[in-house]
């Protein structure tokens, strides 16, 4: 992941300073791509395991409150 990160910052400099290739661009298209992938199934698990608590003193798994409302 970290190798990952520092070739993104890299090609995103370049960008800025002189511009990207079609094939970088097409890596940077492809590795923003993994990283949100990365990103957003981290949050998801992190929100799995999140409890929420309600004035009342109810304390109900996140997970829970989601499908709720998908309903």
């Amino acid at each position: 992941m970290d190798e990952m990160i520092k070739r993104i910052n890299e090609l995103a400099k370049k960008k800025k300073e002189e511009g990207l290739s079609a094939e970088e661009q097409a890596e940077q298209k492809e590795l923003y791509k993994k990283y949100l992938k990365n990103f957003r199934n981290s949050f998801e698990r992190q929100l799995d395991n999140t409890d929420v608590e309600f004035p009342d003193g109810r304390v109900v798994p996140f997970k829970e409150m989601k499908n709720e409302n998908k309903k």
